[in-house]
């Protein structure tokens, strides 16, 4: 260390020099101890001073803020510490108890033991802790106490985890099982739906002509059936609008392909009302002009009782050459394009089949052979009563008349504007029938009274 010497000076000084040569030795000391890190002064033998002078004592502040300093943040540290061992130990708790609740369902008195035990473990854990805390005497390492409080808590996060990722499995069981029982319980509904329908179709309005007489035959029994023949084409109807949903057309650019004028439609269900008057107008095409010379209307009775009560296929394979056969054949050629049959199902292996003679054993063709037998057997009906018979269509914007007309839909609204508003036919859906003087009514969809365009009173034309 640097020594400071000053020089001799006279004796004549005063006390007063002397006494400031003394303070400048002093803070020069105390620069010089400060830079080499020293607490101290470090003096010479020539600038000693005496330490129980008051103003030349030196009292080391710095080293006792530092130690406080330092305790502050040790305890910081043991907090912080204790904390994480807190939250870590709730985490265990945690977990122990989602584990006791999954040893409950299915009961297994093992692992409820074992996850009650280490519940019980981990509250006297905080328990001893809480009681060190109170009575200051916590003896944490913090560092220590920090991982492992971090590998406990990580330790609960996957045993919770792995707890819910089992009950999850077992939830998707117990679906999968639900599922299965209800796929079970809908294909026994399907059978037996497809067996009443069956036995209605078998035994609805036709069980009426089993033992009836000729002579007593008269207009209300083409009534009945013709409301049979109906369902046929409305199960027809449906079952191809389904088709046409699952190849992804455009219903309603469909419904206005066939019916191009502009129409409004109540209900956007309503649509397929168009579907229904497209079948109806070409399967009734030629209705009142047998296929075959004319016979007698015995004949054509005796006709009817067969084909009503006949398995359609099975006669169609035995009587490829029958009227019933070339009738079926022409019908689903003009009915189903070859365009709509490939669009639907891809190709064309239906249509070359029919074409050959053939008959295809398939759902679509199935409902359209049922249509096609209660249809001819309502023409055979027809010509049993010996009389004319013709059918009519209502043209667009016609007023509506309960004589001539049936409404297919039964709209509130329509109701409550008919006595002050004239109803105008949209279109009709299935065409109407005379038979020698008697009218069966024709079915007709009515536009909505905010639908109404200008136009005549239109009339009734003729279907030939």
């Amino acid at each position: 260390m640097e020594t400071i010497k000053c020089r001799s000076l006279p004796n004549n000084k005063s006390k007063i020099a002397r006494t400031f040569q003394k303070v400048i030795n002093l803070k020069t000391a105390t620069r010089i101890a400060s830079n080499n890190g020293i607490g101290m002064c470090m003096l010479t033998p020539h600038n000693k001073f005496d330490q129980d002078d008051p103003n030349t004592a030196y009292k080391p502040q710095n080293t006792n803020n530092h130690k406080k300093k330092d305790a502050k943040a040790k305890r910081r540290a043991v907090l912080e510490a204790l904390l994480a061992k807190l939250f870590a130990s709730i985490t265990t708790i945690k977990a122990g108890y989602a584990e006791l609740q999954m040893a409950q369902n299915p009961y297994c008195s093992d692992a409820i033991q074992a996850s009650d035990q280490a519940v019980v473990d981990e509250l006297k854990q905080l328990s001893a802790l809480k009681r060190s805390f109170f009575r200051n005497e916590l003896d944490l390492s913090p560092q220590v106490t920090m991982m492992l409080a971090e590998i406990q808590e990580q330790q609960g996060l996957m045993k919770t985890y792995e707890i819910t990722i089992k009950k999850l499995e077992a939830g998707v069981e117990v679906k999968g099982s639900d599922i299965g029982s209800l796929k079970k319980q809908l294909d026994e509904a399907i059978a037996f739906n497809k067996s009443l329908e069956k036995r209605l179709n078998a035994s609805g309005p036709l069980s009426m002509f089993d033992n009836i007489r000729f002579s007593l035959l008269n207009p209300t029994h083409f009534a009945q059936f013709l409301h049979h023949a109906l369902r046929s084409v409305r199960n027809f109807v449906k079952l191809m609008v389904c088709e046409m949903e699952v190849a992804h057309w455009d219903i309603e650019a469909a419904a206005k392909a066939i019916e191009p004028e502009n129409t409004v439609f109540a209900k956007p269900s309503h649509r397929c009302f168009v579907f229904e008057s497209f079948v109806c107008k070409t399967m009734l095409e030629g209705f009142n002009h047998p296929n075959e010379e004319l016979q007698s209307e015995h004949y054509y009775f005796i006709e009817f009782k067969k084909l009503k009560s006949l398995n359609p296929k099975q006669f169609l394979t035995q009587n490829p050459d029958s009227s019933f056969a070339r009738f079926t054949r022409a019908k689903y050629l003009q009915l189903v394009h070859a365009k709509m049959e490939c669009s639907l199902f891809g190709n064309l292996n239906q249509r070359k089949l029919v074409n050959s003679g053939g008959f295809p054993d398939s759902a679509f063709f199935n409902a359209f052979v049922e249509m096609a037998r209660r249809l001819w057997a309502l023409n055979l009906l027809a010509f049993s009563f010996g009389e004319d018979v013709s059918i009519f269509q209502i043209a667009k914007n016609c007023r509506f008349s309960d004589v001539y007309m049936e409404a297919v839909t039964q709209d509130p609204v329509l109701e409550t504007t008919s006595a002050e508003t004239d109803l105008l036919v949209a279109f009709t859906v299935v065409p109407g029938f005379k038979i020698g003087k008697t009218v069966i009514q024709s079915q007709v969809y009515l536009s909505p009274p905010w639908g109404h365009s200008l136009g005549g009173s239109g009339k009734i034309g003729s279907v030939s």
